[in-house]
C-alpha cells in the first residue's frame, strides 16, 4: 500500500505514464501489422500509407475513447460505492447502464434519433431515472437502505430495462441494425466527434468530484457521524450521485453499456491507497482507463481476425471478481 502522500503522488505520475504507454500500444497492436516507428511517423511525417491511415484515423480515436470512458466508469463506480456504502455498487450493477441504454433505444425506435447530442441527453436521462428508481426501491421497508437491498433492486431494474430494450429491438429491425453493436459495449468504430461532444460534461463532472472528494471521507464514516460534524448528507449524496450519473451517462453514450469496470477498479484502488477519497477518485480514473485499454487490446487477439467488443472482455474479467466480492463482503 502507498502510505504517504509523496508515494501516492509518484504513483499518479507512474500511472499517467502507464496510460500513455497503453495508448501507444493501442496504436501499434492489432490485426494490421504496424510498429512503434509507424505510429510516430503517422503523426509527424505521414506518408498516406494504409498503415498510417489505420493508426491515425482508426486506432487513435479508439485509444482516446477507451481511456476517457474507462476513467469515467472507474470514478463513477468509486463514488457509487461510497455514497451507498455498498461494495457491489457500480453503474452496471445498479441499473444505470441499462437505463441509459433503454432510453437511447427508445429514442432511436420512436423518435428516429440519430444525432450525437441527442444520444447524450437520452443517456443522461435514462441513467438518472434508473439510479433514482433503484434508490427509491431499496429505501422502502422498515430497515431502509441496506447494501443487500440495493444490490437486489439494481439487479431487478437492470433485468427490467434489459428486457424492455430487447423487446423493442425485436419489434424494430432497423433499430436493431443501428444499435446492436453499440449495445455490446465497444470503443471500436466510434467517431471522435462523439467523444468531443461528451468531453465537456466528463471534464466538469471529474473536476467537480475531485475537488470535493474530501466530503466523501466524512460521509463514509456514517450518516449520523457526518450530520454531527455539520455535513448536509442529503446534498452531498445528491451532488456526488449526480456526478456519478453524468460520468456513467457519458460513458454509455460514447461506448455503449460496458460493465464491471466500476466494480473492479475501486476495490483494487482502495487496497493500494487506502480510504482517502482525495486519492481514490484520481487513482480510479487512471485504473479505469488502464483496464479498458488493456481489455480493448486483448480483445483484438482472442478471436483474430475477428475482435471481441471490449464490453465482453470486461465481463469475462468482472464476473469472477463480482462473485469473489459478493462472497467476501456479503457472506453468500
Amino acid at each position: 500500500m502507498l502510505h504517504t502522500n509523496s508515494k501516492r503522488g509518484w504513483g499518479i505520475a507512474i500511472g499517467m505514464t502507464a496510460i500513455l504507454f497503453l495508448m501507444g500500444a493501442s496504436l501499434v497492436y492489432g490485426y494490421t501489422d504496424t510498429t512503434w516507428r509507424d505510429a510516430y511517423l503517422s503523426f509527424f511525417n505521414p506518408s498516406g500509407s494504409n498503415e498510417h491511415l489505420i493508426i491515425r484515423d482508426v486506432r487513435f480515436p479508439r485509444s482516446l475513447i477507451a481511456a476517457f470512458v474507462g476513467a469515467c466508469l472507474g470514478v463513477s463506480g468509486a463514488i457509487m460505492q461510497s455514497i451507498t456504502r455498498n461494495p457491489l455498487s457500480s453503474p452496471s450493477i445498479l441499473g444505470v447502464n441499462a437505463g441509459a441504454s433503454f432510453f437511447v433505444v427508445v429514442g432511436v425506435v420512436f423518435l428516429s434519433v440519430q444525432s450525437l447530442q441527442s444520444y447524450m441527453w437520452l443517456s443522461f436521462a435514462g441513467a438518472s431515472f434508473a439510479f433514482l428508481l433503484v434508490f427509491l426501491l431499496s429505501s422502502a421497508g422498515r430497515e431502509g437502505l441496506t447494501p443487500l437491498k440495493l444490490t437486489l433492486a439494481g439487479s431487478a431494474i437492470t433485468a427490467l430495462f434489459a428486457s424492455f430494450t430487447q423487446g423493442l429491438l425485436v419489434l424494430n429491425e432497423t433499430a436493431l441494425d443501428q444499435v446492436l453493436f453499440w449495445l455490446a459495449g465497444s470503443v471500436a468504430n466510434r467517431p471522435l466527434d462523439l467523444l468531443i461532444s461528451a468531453l465537456p460534461y466528463m471534464a466538469i463532472a471529474l473536476t467537480a468530484t475531485f475537488l470535493r472528494a474530501k466530503e466523501l471521507n466524512v460521509l463514509s464514516i456514517g450518516d449520523d457521524v457526518a450530520v454531527g460534524l455539520g455535513q448536509r448528507t442529503i446534498w452531498i449524496k445528491f451532488f456526488f450521485g449526480a456526478g456519478a450519473v453524468i460520468l456513467a451517462g457519458c460513458a454509455v453514450a460514447v461506448a455503449g453499456p460496458i460493465g464491471f469496470v466500476g466494480i473492479i477498479i475501486p476495490h483494487l484502488i482502495r487496497s493500494l491507497v487506502g480510504l482517502d477519497h482525495r486519492w481514490i477518485l484520481p487513482y480510479s480514473a487512471i485504473g479505469g482507463a488502464a483496464l479498458l485499454l488493456l481489455a480493448d487490446i486483448g480483445g483484438r487477439y482472442v478471436l483474430m481476425p475477428q475482435e471481441l467488443p471490449v464490453g465482453v472482455m470486461t465481463a469475462l474479467i468482472g464476473v469472477p471478481f463480482f462473485i469473489f466480492v459478493a462472497r467476501r463482503k456479503l457472506g453468500i
